[in-house]
């Protein structure tokens, strides 16, 4: 079976026009080092889509092409009004690809390098719609694994009220935790440095903590302006990672309140038992920290008392999503 370079040869124009697995490529809108993704006219249903096209040496893998087929798949049942559609996903020629809904606007990292860090009403609003996404894949069984700012695509939102619509995307590279485990080892590292959890660094089973973390990082760059931990060489980052304490957001942002430091640092736990079990309590408890106003019938946020006593009564038992995950552990 031929197997087609030309889209990773640095010479994207060449692709324009032509059709893959019955859509026709129109221009190139983003680029990554696995996948390229262009927005394309579905021929069959009359359309534009996003269509992504993975790096040919993943095809290759005969390990990673099952694992992004199931993946994709359950990936592609869910539907949520923050998590962009996948219409399709397959292989032909050689080539791995991705169907998925067009978005018009930009994403998350564009908005931050161009405007820096967002107040936090902004950062709020897009927290909570991508916390309520990230939950709903854990509920199905997926971990995101690759949580960050350009994984977030921000598109213009109703009203005043909900200036944006944020969309969590990409998740035809995630880890189905609940039955996919020998499906899991591609020979790549999957996640970026910036926000990649302890756990994922050192090889251990991720569950929706994995992303409580990274999603963490994400927030905590949207008000600092930066992720929490910068380094001079890669290793040094995940070192830091691993073992160092997180600066306090207040550093960098001084109007905030002190309390969100202390939500930030249990979102940013080395152990997943010490984190937030969801990320919508994560937001919650920012918004909080943050504003004074506690949704009604929700609990004061007692970071300090839960981390203490988790080390007299020992670690608390995963969360049901989870348990599959630890099975026999």
């Amino acid at each position: 079976m031929a197997r087609d370079t030309s889209l990773f040869s640095g010479r994207p124009s060449e692709l324009i026009g032509r059709q893959i697995a019955g859509y026709r490529i129109e221009r190139e809108i983003g680029r990554g080092g696995m996948a390229v993704v262009y927005r394309a006219h579905d021929l069959r249903l009359d359309r534009t889509v996003a269509l992504k096209l993975l790096a040919p040496e993943l095809a290759r893998n005969d390990t990673f092409r099952r694992r992004f087929t199931h993946e994709s798949r359950a990936a592609a049942a869910i539907d949520h009004p923050h998590i962009v559609p996948v219409f399709e996903a397959g292989e032909t020629d050689g080539v791995l690809y991705i169907a998925m809904r067009y978005v018009e606007g930009s994403d998350l990292r564009h908005l931050l390098d161009r405007r820096g860090p967002l107040g936090p009403e902004a950062a709020l609003r897009i927290a909570a719609q991508i916390a309520s996404a990230l939950d709903e894949a854990h509920d199905h069984g997926l971990v995101h694994r690759d949580v960050k700012p350009g994984n977030i695509l921000i598109a213009r939102g109703t009203d005043s009220d909900h200036p944006e619509h944020a969309y969590l995307t990409d998740f035809g590279l995630t880890k189905k935790s609940l039955s996919l485990t020998g499906f899991t080892t591609v020979g790549q590292f999957v996640g970026t440095l910036d926000y990649v959890a302890p756990e994922q660094i050192s090889g251990k089973p991720v569950d929706g903590r994995c992303d409580v973390y990274g999603f963490a990082c994400v927030v905590y760059e949207t008000l600092a302006g930066r992720p929490p931990f910068r380094r001079d060489d890669d290793m040094a980052l995940l070192w830091a990672h691993q073992y160092d304490e997180p600066p306090p957001l207040t550093e960098a942002r001084p109007d905030l309140p002190p309390a969100a430091d202390t939500v930030l640092a249990t979102s940013l736990a080395k152990s997943p038992d010490d984190r937030y079990g969801t990320c919508l309590t994560f937001v919650s408890a920012l918004r909080t920290a943050m504003t004074g106003n506690r949704p009604p019938g929700h609990a004061p946020t007692q970071v300090a008392v839960r981390v203490a006593n988790s080390a007299v009564a020992g670690p608390k038992p995963p969360p049901p999503w989870a348990r599959p995950v630890f099975r026999g552990g």
